[in-house]
């Protein structure tokens, strides 16, 4: 009975009192029991000499590859049909989206984060979660990878054919304000790297370790929900890489009109998300300790 009731405090228990769900279940003055990591310098040179820095870099440079090609292919496959009931249609966007953020954060996570996104580097830049320097070389290599993948979807796809169906870029459709399109990201922005900051949070896997979670689900289920919302409005971007890499394949008007709508919306949302979590949610202050 006692090697029970130590297994129970060890697990789902771990606090001294247990409050109602809905409220918090533990309060500022109680003792943690999770490891708080200490915020990341602003500069770290010494990474600049480290392989696993680079290897990070590598990973987000072929994950953010990787999405560009499956996402910006099927966009090319439902717009290049008459009938979108002959493709996966919006909805097949959206899970290809969605899905493909969480099968690459699920393999990248180890390696790099698996950010694939400069909007989810930059908030968890101003987290201090990772240095200035590495958040550069992240946001570099994603937007390289970017190209890439919008490059090969060209390939595939001819030139002809790729610039008639608009290169899967970003624009703000007709019917909607640069306002509308601007507010749709900041909005989609802020779903998804808040998920994030809540999907990571060292604090909720301690608390709620009775409830297994796996990261990579919410965040892609998250990319899944913002683009059955927003494809109306923006086509999404939600993600400057993926933007920034259509549009420079594309090289069209239409590729770069509006666009930054699609770098001002997400780094606005990723700042909202991080000062609401970081100081709302967790009253953590953004200075070193």
């Amino acid at each position: 009975m006692e090697a029970k009731e130590q297994d129970v405090s060890l697990g789902a228990n771990k606090f001294p009192e247990r409050q109602p769900l809905g409220i918090a279940a533990q309060s500022q003055d109680e003792p943690k029991d999770y490891q708080e990591p200490p915020p990341a310098p602003l500069f770290e040179p010494s990474e600049l000499t480290s392989w696993s820095f680079y290897r990070a870099g590598i990973a987000e440079f072929i994950a953010t590859f990787l999405f560009l090609y499956i996402t910006v292919l099927t966009v090319m496959g439902v717009v290049r049909e008459s009938s979108k009931c002959k493709t996966v249609g919006i909805q097949g966007i959206a899970w290809a989206f969605g899905g493909m953020i969480f099968a690459l954060v699920y393999c990248t996570a180890g390696i790099s984060g698996g950010h694939i996104n400069p909007a989810v580097t930059f908030g968890l830049f101003l987290a201090r979660k990772l240095s200035l320097t590495r958040a550069l070389f992240y946001m570099v290599m994603q937007v390289l990878g970017a190209i890439c993948g919008a490059g090969v979807v060209k390939g595939f796809e001819g030139k002809t054919r790729f610039t008639d169906l608009k290169g899967g870029a970003n624009f703000v459709a007709p019917g909607y304000t640069k306002g509308d399109g601007l507010g749709a990201e900041i909005v989609g922005t802020f779903i998804l790297v808040y998920t994030v900051f809540s999907a990571t949070d060292a604090k909720r896997s301690a608390r709620d370790s009775h409830v297994p979670i796996l990261a990579p689900l919410p965040i892609g289920f998250a990319v899944f929900l913002v683009h059955l919302a927003t494809i109306p409005i923006t086509g999404t971007g939600i993600n400057p890489a993926r933007s920034l890499g259509a549009a420079i394949i594309f090289n069209k008007d239409l590729g770069w009109d509006d666009h930054w709508i699609f770098w001002v919306g997400p780094f606005i949302g990723a700042a909202l998300a991080a000062l609401y979590h970081q100081v709302v949610i967790r009253a953590i202050p953004f200075k070193s300790k």
